[in-house]
């Protein structure tokens, strides 16, 4: 009796031992790292370049006059009135100029009303626009092979681009800043030495910050949306663009600030075909008619209050 019983104590001890769960070996993790916004590149690496002259060595903002009288204005567009619409080159990623709303999936913003109060003059309406999505890049081109009519895409005036293309007057004027983290150290332009900053191709804020020295290192962007994903991902340290811009960033992630003094001053214009003439005395004659009569007032309170209390409107100048 008790061989039996300690022979079943015995068995029933194997048993309990065997049904132990055998250790779990540890499944090694795996950390991905976040996606890298298509077309995004550290750009070579380049003395810091000398900085800009600020003078006015091509009468840089100033423009043709508009025409005199109607019948000159309307032959000027006669063919885009034939047409049936005025295109339009922009993009869909600068928030508060041009940009996708989330609601209605219509382009809006600043530079597309200031579009659509241009066809208004040809048509009568500004719905009829057709627009042309451009990265910064490419706005030239498309204006240089007449993909588009005009490009109102916070396109910066500068000597360059006028011996390419024609530009109105002005009609927006910018301060390039820097873009970052609240809880990031970087506050002035010399802060950004050594440091990642993005900045999207073809634009001329790239040029402002090959200026500073030490040179921070540059990472090329296709949009300004692509450099909000990088620094949201902190994949970038900072950003540096046109203050306007940067607000509609901040716009959309209250933990970034816009900091530092202005680089640089932009002044914006809307690109013409460097042949077409006649299009740009229209294009004046519009923003004339805006500045005098209070739509540019109405269009800034609609869009730009968070840069501050609208200004006043830029005041044409002319070259003729």
């Amino acid at each position: 009796m008790n061989r039996t019983l300690g022979t079943l104590l015995a068995t029933a001890l194997l048993l309990s031992g065997c049904a132990e769960a055998a250790p779990m070996a540890p499944t090694p993790g795996v950390t991905l790292a976040p996606p890298t916004p298509a077309g995004m590149e550290e750009l070579p690496p380049e003395s810091a370049r000398a900085p800009s002259a600020a003078g006015d060595d091509c009468n840089l903002t100033a423009s043709l006059r508009p025409f005199d009288t109607d019948a000159e204005a309307e032959e000027a567009v006669a063919n885009i009135r034939d047409r049936g619409r005025l295109v339009v080159g922009l993009d869909i990623g600068s928030n508060l100029f041009s940009f996708r709303d989330p609601i209605t999936g219509e382009i809006t913003g600043f530079d597309v009303d200031i579009a659509g109060e241009i066809a208004r003059d040809i048509f009568g309406t500004p719905s009829q626009v057709e627009y042309r999505i451009l990265s910064s890049a490419d706005r030239v081109d498309a204006l240089q092979n007449n993909e588009v009519d005009v490009v109102v895409k916070t396109m910066t005036i500068t000597c360059e681009r006028k011996e390419q293309v024609n530009f109105s007057t002005v009609y927006l004027t910018a301060d390039q800043r820097i873009l970052a983290p609240r809880d990031s150290p970087i506050r002035t332009p010399a802060d950004l030495s050594g440091k990642r900053v993005c900045v999207a191709k073809g634009t001329t804020s790239l040029q402002r910050i090959q200026e500073i020295a030490p040179p921070p290192i540059v990472v090329g962007a296709v949009t300004w949306a692509d450099c909000l994903v990088a620094l949201q991902q902190r994949q970038v340290d900072a950003v540096s663009t046109d203050d306007s811009i940067l607000a509609g960033l901040v716009a959309q992630d209250p933990y970034l600030h816009i900091v530092g003094p202005s680089l640089s001053e932009e002044p914006y214009g809307i690109g013409i075909n460097k042949e077409n003439t006649g299009l740009v005395r229209f294009v004046n004659g519009t923003l004339e008619r805006i500045r005098r009569d209070g739509t540019w007032n109405t269009l800034y309170r609609k869009w730009l209050t968070v840069l501050g209390p609208a200004p006043q409107a830029p005041p044409a100048r002319y070259s003729d």
